[in-house]
């Protein structure tokens, strides 16, 4: 970078950063050691009156950023950040000396720098440490951006998230929340006698799930890899392997549109329980959610977008057709034909692409009618075995699986089901899928065989989930947009 591509701003940075050096002062400095972080400092003494701490003389050891300077002449206040907290910083000349309050009075606002001092608290009752030694660690050559409550353009701090988690406490809230809910679902599962395991994230063959997918290929192997759209087969393979219970929290990638609730790499779980069913399936999932949610958050009533929702268990399940039947007035139960079902879909303004049978017109019609009604948690079930091609079929009507969604706040959060375990309609489905690709339906899934050879060694009757990760963060930190909870979101180059 040229001297030229720099503002006034960044040029006086790099004069004080020379400075520093001509004084012997490392301008990126070295290991420094702290006694306490902020969050102890306030936790800890915040109980204690002015006189208290005079009597006590609390020493401490702290380092952060300077994100609030004020005060001239002989004595200053700064306010530093680290972490999880931020605390006031007293600092007077005839404390520290003449040398180090020279260095202080020319920090700036976002220089990183170590403070020993004493506990203490200023007239007007503010918890502050007196500073007795004054430690630069890191000249800041960019300034923070001059509206501290943030970078104003979202899509900037999507760009930087560096510097939105540095002025922003709400990104920093939810890049700290995201961990421990992963870490909650890990407990949770951990506790019912899942194996965490994990398996390939370049496939072969492309499935698991209706989505395009991202290709990309092996030099050494000369061959395409898909990178993988979900971790179904694989972990579905253990189950034959004889694991019974498994679990993977992994990155999944779809090469699919952007929106507030799509990014094309996202995180997953996906589990999956011998000698269990759908059934099995809303009950674990009914109990993990609201489980995590009560341990990560402390209540089972959430706020997002103003809305209340009570993740409090038990929550309503009901049946695709019956939702769509109390909507529109219209019966899926009916023995329609295909020909009938389109005419309805014409008459409800549904497009109806040529690969399109009886259930996906059904789906067609949830998604118009029904999903976006759907506030409290509720499960949705009875899936159109079209759409449904590794799920059970219902034994009173094929027409229907044992699959259900999870809806909540009218987007969907999770996707289980009964497997389907019997190889031979396995293979008949999917070649049937391969019909609708040539069809045109791109997110059709491929024929695998070796999958379709692990169930002829049988597997057993097995209930299997996922559950949106990114999707529950959101939910559970109350931010409308997946890519305001995935710390680095993909954008177009500016």
């Amino acid at each position: 970078m040229n001297d030229t591509d720099l503002n006034e701003q960044q040029l006086v940075r790099r004069q004080k950063a020379q400075e520093l050096a001509d004084k012997g002062i490392n301008p990126f400095g070295k290991a420094f050691d702290r006694t306490h972080k902020i969050v102890d400092i306030i936790s800890e003494y915040s109980k204690y009156n002015h006189d208290q701490l005079e009597e006590m003389k609390v020493p401490v050891i702290v380092a952060g950023r300077i994100v609030l300077k004020r005060g001239q002449g002989k004595a200053g206040f700064m306010h530093l950040q680290d972490r999880d907290g931020k605390i006031q910083v007293y600092v007077r000349l005839d404390a520290i000396g003449e040398e180090q309050y020279d260095v202080y009075k020319h920090a700036d606002l976002g220089d990183i720098v170590g403070i020993d001092g004493v506990l203490f608290r200023t007239k007007t009752d503010e918890l502050t440490i007196k500073a007795t030694k004054f430690t630069h660690l890191t000249k800041a050559l960019r300034p923070l951006p001059d509206k501290y409550h943030g970078l104003q353009d979202v899509e900037e701090a999507r760009r930087r998230r560096y510097v939105d988690l540095i002025v922003n406490e709400d990104s920093r809230r939810i890049a700290l929340l995201r961990p421990r809910i992963i870490r909650a679902i890990q407990n949770y599962f951990d506790s019912k006698g899942f194996v965490e395991v994990e398996t390939p994230v370049l496939h072969s063959i492309l499935g698991g799930a209706a989505a395009r997918p991202f290709v990309t290929h092996h030099n050494t192997l000369d061959m395409d890899f898909y990178l993988r759209i979900a971790t179904e087969l694989p972990l579905k393979r253990l189950i034959v392997g004889g694991l019974e219970a498994v679990y993977e929290i992994g990155r999944l990638f779809r090469n699919e549109g952007i929106s507030y609730k799509h990014n094309p790499e996202f995180t997953t779980i996906e589990a999956y329980l011998a000698y269990s069913d759908m059934k099995g399936m809303m009950n674990l999932i009914e109990d993990c959610l609201s489980t995590v949610t009560f341990n990560v958050l402390g209540t089972y009533d959430i706020t997002f977008k103003e809305q209340i929702v009570h993740m409090q268990k038990p929550w309503q399940r009901i049946h695709m057709v019956d939702a769509i039947n109390e909507k529109t007035g219209i019966n899926f139960f009916n023995d329609y034909s295909l020909e009938d079902a389109k005419k309805l879909a014409k008459e409800h303004k549904i497009d109806v692409p040529k690969h399109f049978k009886y259930g996906h017109i059904v789906e067609a019609f949830f998604e118009k009618y029904v999903e976006e009604t759907l506030i409290q948690p509720t499960m949705i079930f009875g899936h159109p075995t079209d759409i449904s091609p590794l799920a059970k079929k219902d034994e009173n009507d094929p027409r229907f699986t044992e699959r259900f969604e999870l809806f909540i706040v009218g987007a969907e959060f999770a996707n289980a089901f009964s497997e389907l375990n019997d190889p031979i309609d396995q293979r008949e489905r999917f070649e049937a899928q391969l019909k609708e690709k040539d069809l045109g339906n791109d997110e059709a899934t491929e024929m695998d065989t070796d999958f379709v050879e692990a169930l002829e060694y049988g597997m057993p009757p097995t209930g299997g989930l996922g559950i949106g990760i990114d999707r529950l963060v959101m939910l559970l930190t109350n931010t409308p947009n997946i890519r305001d909870v995935i710390l680095f979101p993909h954008a177009r180059h500016r």
